[in-house]
């Protein structure tokens, strides 16, 4: 017998070299495990998040819906926030928070608005009536936007949890539209605690299919509210980035940096190349109601525009077609009313068309066009690229038409200098635009025309002082006074009446109709709008791999 056999030393030389054996293929095993694995992970697809990256000019400053009035801001709390009530694309009335439609009773005085049960706000705040009051008494008491409700308004009740009483001060026919507006989108009660009297601008607390998740000026992100009482967004949350110029955002859409743009200050030029690339199936084109006009304020408390008529002569003086043609290439709609055509079809042609001789005429009867030459400063907004050349073509058209009797001088300023100075009078003629705060012909004359101390023909108090034309007119103020108490078709013929006065004044001057629209890549749904000119956000879904 072999006594090796049987030596432990032996033994445990052939046990350490069978496990070092059996290691070694185990690591091997291992090894190559891993390695497949990083080789079929490279191969699959990698599953992409559902968020849509959406971007936008400019920046937003405040979230606070007593202070926003920018598009962007608006769209922002519109995702984040449910107002009483939509308006959809055919112009009708939707509950949201609202349960049904208001009634109203007491000739016209009250409204009764039954609220929906079960809504939460993003901080677990419930919304009832107290919570709704909350909101629209500190708007009423801050509000920037002050023509939203002016003094319709008288006071508020809650007589039970989930029924709101408004007291108005007078019948409001626009009442209906007022309830749509974004401003009034009810915040948390809790969160605003110790916000009653102050804004508070980069938090957001509402009720909305969204919730706020970060804020910045250049950049927001929102996120799904899992608590949300209606259908869930179809996207896994939105980051809102806001780029500084039309080239920076042209780069990012053409490149695939962003899945969707938004129309706002981009240049004409851009929104022609866009328009053309969604007609070759490269981009998607989504367009809502035209909403927006663009306008010439005119400073009619001084001299030379406190004379109407050449305030006329200069509404003859301006070609809308060849301005639109060549600033928009046709992408935006010559405009001859301060009220856009979808909300009053009878006022679309009020403002007269281009006639360089009347112009001439006019000019020639307030003492110009022989010896002497009128001088007009136009203001632009600097960061409005098609404010520039809107002045610029103007300019040269009365080079060409009526160089023998004006001179308009051009002069660019930021547009939040612009905004902040109209009231103070430091512009005779400026170039703007303006989106109402819901889709009503009222929404759009009240805030230009309406005034509340006239002497003569001008505005010592008021929107009109607020607008920078200083104008008043005590036909217009019975005009918007008699609209409120007047529905259908007499309402339409009152405000229709009011903008004729206006017509008269001249203190305005409408160049263009603005739709709005938004790209987006081929892997996302095609952007839709509401009737006010929203895009809906929370409908906007990306076809992930």
């Amino acid at each position: 017998m072999d006594s090796r056999k049987n030596d432990p030393r032996e033994i445990k030389t052939k046990v350490d070299s069978y496990y070092k054996k059996k290691s070694y293929s185990y690591l091997l095993k291992l090894l190559t495990i891993f390695i497949l694995s990083i080789t079929q992970l490279s191969c699959s697809p990698v599953k992409k998040q559902n968020r849509i990256i959406i971007a936008s000019a400019g920046k937003i400053d405040s979230l606070d819906p007593a202070q926003a009035s920018t598009l962007r801001a608006l769209q922002l709390i519109s995702a984040l926030g449910d107002p009483l009530y939509r308006i959809d694309y055919e112009g009708n009335l939707i509950p949201k928070l609202a349960k049904e439609k208001p009634k109203v009773f007491n000739n016209g005085l009250t409204i009764d608005i039954p609220l929906r049960e079960g809504v939460l706000f993003h901080d677990g705040t419930i919304f009832n009536a107290k919570a709704m009051e909350f909101s629209l008494k500190r708007f009423m008491k801050i509000g920037t936007q002050s023509y939203v409700i002016s003094d319709r308004i008288k006071d508020i009740e809650t007589p039970s949890s989930y029924l709101l009483r408004i007291h108005l001060t007078k019948p409001s026919s626009s009442i209906n539209g007022l309830l749509t507006s974004i401003n009034l989108t009810p915040i948390s009660p809790t969160a605003y605690a110790n916000h009653k009297d102050v804004f508070l601008n980069k938090k957001f607390i509402g009720t909305g299919p969204y919730k706020l998740i970060s804020f910045q000026p250049e950049k927001q992100r929102i996120e799904p509210f899992d608590s949300y009482w209606e259908k869930s967004p179809q996207n896994e949350g939105i980051d809102y980035i806001n780029f500084i110029n039309s080239s920076s955002l042209f780069g990012a859409i053409k490149s695939g940096e962003v899945d969707l743009l938004l129309s706002n200050s981009v240049e004409d030029g851009h929104r022609l190349a866009l328009n053309r690339m969604s007609q070759q199936g490269k981009l998607l084109e989504g367009e809502g109601p035209a909403m927006e006009i663009g306008y010439i304020t005119f400073k009619t408390n001084s001299e030379p525009l406190n004379n109407k008529l050449i305030r006329q002569a200069l509404s003859y003086s301006l070609n809308r077609k060849l301005i639109t043609k060549k600033v928009s290439f046709g992408l935006r709609e010559p405009l001859r009313s301060i009220v856009p055509p979808i909300l009053n079809k009878d006022n679309k042609n009020l403002w007269p068309e281009y006639n360089p001789q009347i112009a001439r005429e006019l000019l020639q009867s307030s003492g110009y066009c022989s010896k002497k030459k009128l001088e007009i400063p136009l203001t632009f907004r600097s960061n409005v690229p098609a404010d520039k050349l809107l002045a610029l073509i103007w300019q040269e058209q009365i080079k060409r038409d009526l160089s023998d009797c004006m001179i308009l001088e051009l002069n660019g300023v930021e547009s939040t200098t612009v905004y902040k100075q109209l009231s103070e009078g430091v512009y005779s003629a400026v170039i703007l635009d303006w989106t109402g705060a819901y889709p009503d012909a009222e929404a759009y004359l009240s805030p230009l025309l309406s005034c509340e101390e006239i002497i003569k023909d001008k505005c010592l108090s008021g929107e009109a002082v607020i607008s920078g034309s200083f104008w008043g007119s005590h036909e217009v103020q019975q005009g918007l006074n008699q609209s409120e108490k007047n529905q259908g078709f007499n309402r339409l013929q009152d405000l229709k009446e009011v903008e004729q006065y206006a017509l008269k004044g001249a203190a305005y001057l409408p160049v263009w109709l603005v739709k709005p629209r938004a790209w987006a890549q081929l892997n996302i749904s095609k952007p839709e709008f509401d009737g006010s000119g929203l895009l809906l956000l929370d409908r906007i879904k990306k076809q992930v791999e």
